[in-house]
C-alpha cells in the first residue's frame, strides 16, 4: 500500500494539485464565509443545497444534482475498470429557524452558528472537485462526491442512509466533518433515541383527584432510568433529553412524553440498555395505576433516531491510505477514534469508511459562538485529495487500493 500510495503522492500532477489548494485557500476561505450564511437547519437544507449544486457544477461536475431526499450528489466518473469511492459532507446544520448565521470575524477567528461544523467539510469537497477537475487526472475508479442531508440531531443519518439505499455500488466512504486535523474516526457509535408517551383520561387537579397522572408515571419511569449503571467499557451512556406534558398547573395531566438518547460503541449493550428502559417505563405505569383508584395510564414507545453501530478495521487500505496522506501533509495522527458520523451507515454494511476532519483550527461547535481559524486549513483538502486518488487509482499510474466489493 505505502508504494502505491507513494506512486501517486510524488507524481508531478497530483503535487500541483496539492500547490494550488494552498494557493487558493484564501478564496476557499470565502466560499466557506457564503455556505455558512445561508441557513441551512434540519429538514430546510433545500436552499443551501441548490447553492451547492451550482457551485459543483460550476467546478466540473455538469451532471450533479438533487436527489430525492436532498442530497447533492455528482459522479466523476473513472475509466470504468475500478471502484466507486463516495466521499462527503453535510449541508445541515443542528441550529433552529431564525439563527442569526452571518459570519464576524474577531481577532482573526470567524464566528457563527455552523462555520464549522459542516460548513467547513462542504468547501474541503469543493476544493478537491475544482483542482481534480484542472489536473487532468483520469482516475481508474469512480469518485461520487455529495452534500448529503439529515446528518445532525433527528435527521437520523437520513442522507447518507438513502445514498447507499440507491447506489449499491459504493465500495467505500470518506466523510468530511468538523475542523482540526488530529484523528481518523474509524468507528461508528451507535445510538437509539425514543420518544415515551404516556397517557391517561385527565382531569381537574381538584374535583377529579384520584387519577392517574401521566405526568406523575413519565417522572416514576425517568427516575428509575436515572439510576440505570452502564458500563464504561465499551461505552454506554444515555439521557433524558427534553420533557413535555400536561395542559395546566391546576390539571392532572392526560399526556406526557420525554425524549431519551441511549449510545454504545456495542450493538449488544445498546440493545439491552433500550429494553431496560422499556421495562422501566412499564414498571412506572404499573406504580402509578396501582397507587390511584382509576389507574389508566399507558405508555407507547416512538423511535425517532436509529444510528447503527459499525467499525472499519485498522488494517483496512482506507484507514492506511488516510494515515499515510496525514504524514504526507505533516498532521501527527493522535489517534483512531470513535463517534457518530455519517460514516455510521457504511460501518454496519461492512462498507470500508471514515470520517476525517477539514483543516483549520476550531471550537464551540453546536453553539452560537462557534469559530473557526484557516490556520494550514489548506491542509484538510490536500489530505481529502491525496486519499481519494490513493483509493481509486490514477489511470496509467498506480492501482486503486479501495477493493471492489463482491455484488
Amino acid at each position: 500500500m505505502e508504494r502505491v500510495y507513494t506512486q501517486v503522492a510524488r507524481d508531478d500532477r497530483v503535487r500541483t494539485a496539492l500547490q494550488q489548494i494552498f494557493q487558493r485557500e484564501p478564496l476557499a476561505i470565502e466560499e466557506q464565509i457564503r455556505l455558512t450564511e445561508i441557513p441551512a437547519p434540519p429538514f430546510q437544507e433545500a436552499r443551501r443545497a441548490a447553492y451547492y449544486l451550482q457551485q459543483m457544477q460550476t467546478r466540473g461536475l455538469i451532471d450533479a444534482y438533487i436527489d430525492d431526499e436532498g442530497n447533492v450528489i455528482g459522479l466523476r466518473k473513472g475509466s470504468g475498470n475500478g471502484p466507486t469511492l463516495l466521499i462527503a459532507a453535510h449541508l445541515d446544520t443542528v441550529f433552529p429557524e431564525g439563527v442569526d448565521t452571518r459570519v464576524k470575524l474577531i481577532n482573526n477567528r470567524y464566528y457563527a452558528p455552523g462555520i464549522g461544523d459542516d460548513t467547513r467539510g462542504l468547501t474541503a469537497l469543493l476544493s478537491v472537485i475544482e483542482v481534480l477537475n484542472e489536473s487532468g487526472i483520469e482516475t481508474v475508479g469512480d469518485i461520487m462526491f455529495a452534500g448529503n442531508v439529515g446528518e445532525e440531531g433527528r435527521g437520523d443519518l437520513r442522507g447518507i442512509k438513502a445514498i447507499f439505499r440507491d447506489h449499491p455500488e459504493i465500495d467505500g466512504f470518506v466523510s468530511i466533518d468538523g475542523v482540526t486535523l488530529r484523528r481518523i474516526t474509524t468507528g461508528g457509535t451507535g445510538s437509539r433515541r425514543f420518544e415515551f408517551n404516556f397517557s391517561g383520561p385527565g382531569g381537574h387537579s381538584f374535583g377529579a383527584f384520584g387519577l392517574a397522572s401521566a405526568i406523575h408515571a413519565m417522572a416514576r419511569a425517568i427516575t428509575k432510568i436515572a439510576e440505570f449503571e452502564t458500563p464504561q467499557f465499551p461505552k454506554t451512556t444515555f439521557t433524558v433529553g427534553t420533557v413535555t406534558g400536561g395542559t395546566s398547573v391546576n390539571s392532572i395531566a392526560a399526556n406526557a412524553s420525554f425524549a431519551l438518547d441511549m449510545r454504545s460503541n456495542d450493538i449488544e449493550e445498546l440493545k439491552q440498555l433500550e429494553a431496560r428502559a422499556k421495562a422501566a417505563a412499564f414498571e412506572a405505569v404499573a406504580e402509578e395505576n396501582a397507587r390511584w383508584n382509576d389507574g389508566e395510564i399507558t405508555v407507547e414507545f416512538n423511535l425517532i433516531g436509529d444510528r447503527p453501530v459499525g467499525m472499519t478495521p485498522t488494517s483496512s487500505p482506507l484507514v492506511q491510505v488516510a494515515a499515510l496522506a496525514f504524514a504526507t501533509i505533516g498532521i501527527e495522527l493522535r489517534e483512531l477514534g470513535i463517534s457518530s458520523t455519517d460514516s455510521n451507515v457504511p460501518m454496519s454494511l461492512g462498507i470500508p469508511a471514515i470520517t476525517i476532519a477539514g483543516g483549520g483550527q476550531g471550537g464551540g461547535s453546536h453553539s452560537p459562538d462557534e469559530w473557526f481559524s484557516p490556520t494550514n486549513s489548506h491542509r484538510g483538502p490536500q489530505i481529502a485529495l491525496l486519499l481519494t486518488l490513493g483509493m481509486v487509482g490514477i489511470e496509467g499510474l498506480s492501482a486503486a487500493l479501495l477493493a471492489e466489493r463482491t455484488p
